[in-house]
């Protein structure tokens, strides 16, 4: 009997650690292997054989952990690069010395990537006994092929909810006011569409939908002429007609090329200001909050992301299941439900899931009924949340902590 590593990468989540849970507990109902191996701080990590025993994890622990934010296990930016052949045998040499058959690596575009190359160069090379599996997370829900991403659901239900209270405590005022909400989405515009399910947001602005100043201008006096208040919801994301970003962080990347993002918020509430449409706004910038505010849940978001990590490991029991993510098949709206499947992770790997332009409104006016049948289902739901003795909510030590 071998053993499998789950390891993490990219963003975190409010759920990401759900589908560790998972994993974890599809090997406790069913021993397929005999130790569940943590990876800490992914593939970086792995290569450093970081690694950490979480076969035995208690019922209260697997509970815990699908509340808590964040990586539990840690992640990592870490690029690996077909040309980098040492990374390859090491971390070969590294799964054989821990007699590690499986490889479950929990991630967004870049992970499915890894899973990817990692299974395509143990094809090349003739090495057999090793299977790589992705699991899909990102809040930005730009994955191909699944319906939507775990990671995603919750992340719209912090947004919508924000959007909601921040609509109520700006309106209190008589004065003119222009409110800027600033959400995640460098290349897909889903985060910010989930604000619109509230019926609150005036100006809607997606990277998929090409800025206009002028244009954006008109829309924005219209509102206030007729109220005196304009709601701004914006993806950090949105460009000119150029390609130009409006973030002031434009300028820097991450180690996979992507561009770091970050204040079209303010970039907006310059504009305005300086061109006289306003003489009031605030922008508030979501920044790390949607994606690890996890008190609220999608109840939706939690148990799909549990159940796929039960069922990659399921999976995995057919030796020839390698190089696939298990993805999300959305069955019915009405009642929602849906169904698990695995695809190439090649299919996924370094592509992105554009929110679609049919869905997009003009003049910034938001997204179609059709957009709001597609999220509002997964907002659905919170789930019980445990807190300790002093009312705060439970989490798990982080794995690399201890």
């Amino acid at each position: 009997m071998g053993n499998c590593l789950v390891a993490q990468s990219g963003g975190p989540s409010s759920v990401i650690n759900a589908t560790l849970a998972g994993v974890v507990m599809g090997n406790q109902l069913n021993q397929h292997y005999e130790k569940v191996y943590g990876g800490l701080h992914g593939i970086e990590g792995i290569l450093d054989e970081l690694l950490v025993d979480i076969t035995d994890m208690t019922e209260d622990d697997n509970i815990i952990l699908r509340q808590t934010p964040a990586s539990a296990l840690g992640s990592c930016r870490y690029k690996l690069k077909r040309e980098n052949k040492a990374d390859f045998e090491k971390l070969f040499s590294i799964l054989k010395k821990y007699n590690i058959t499986t490889m479950f690596y929990i991630g967004g575009n870049d992970s499915m990537d890894t899973v990817y190359a990692l299974s395509q160069y143990a094809k090349e090379n003739g090495i057999e006994g090793h299977q790589f599996v992705g699991c899909p997370k990102t809040v930005d829900n730009d994955l191909m092929v699944t319906d939507h991403c775990p990671g995603y659901a919750s992340a719209a239900k912090f947004i919508a909810t924000t959007q909601l209270q921040t609509w109520l405590d700006y309106n209190v005022y008589t004065r003119q006011e222009v409110f800027i909400l600033e959400t995640m989405g460098r290349d897909a515009g889903w985060l910010a569409a989930s604000a619109t399910t509230t019926g609150k947001v005036d100006v809607l602005l997606l990277p998929e939908d090409v800025f206009e100043k002028e244009k954006f201008f008109k829309v924005v006096k219209k509102h206030l002429d007729e109220k005196n208040k304009c709601y701004i919801v914006v993806s950090e994301g949105v460009r000119d007609k150029d390609g130009n970003y409006l973030s002031a962080g434009e300028s820097k990347h991450d180690l996979f090329g992507h561009a770091v993002l970050g204040g079209a918020g303010e970039a907006l509430k310059e504009m305005l200001l300086e061109a006289g449409i306003t003489e009031r706004a605030k922008v508030q910038d979501l920044s790390t909050a949607q994606r690890c505010h996890a008190t609220e849940q999608s109840l939706v978001d939690v148990d799909e992301s549990f159940r796929l990590g039960m069922s990659a490991h399921m999976r995995s029991i057919d030796p020839n299941f390698t190089g696939k993510m298990v993805g999300v098949k959305r069955t019915s709206n009405e009642p929602y439900d849906v169904d698990f499947f695995a695809v190439d992770a090649s299919e996924v790997a370094n592509h992105v899931k554009n929110f679609p332009k049919e869905w997009i409104l003009d003049d910034y006016a938001g997204v179609t009924e059709e957009a709001h049948a597609y999220i509002k289902p997964l907002l659905v739901g919170t789930p019980q949340i445990r807190y300790d003795e002093k009312g705060l909510p439970r989490y798990i030590h982080p794995y690399y902590m201890r």
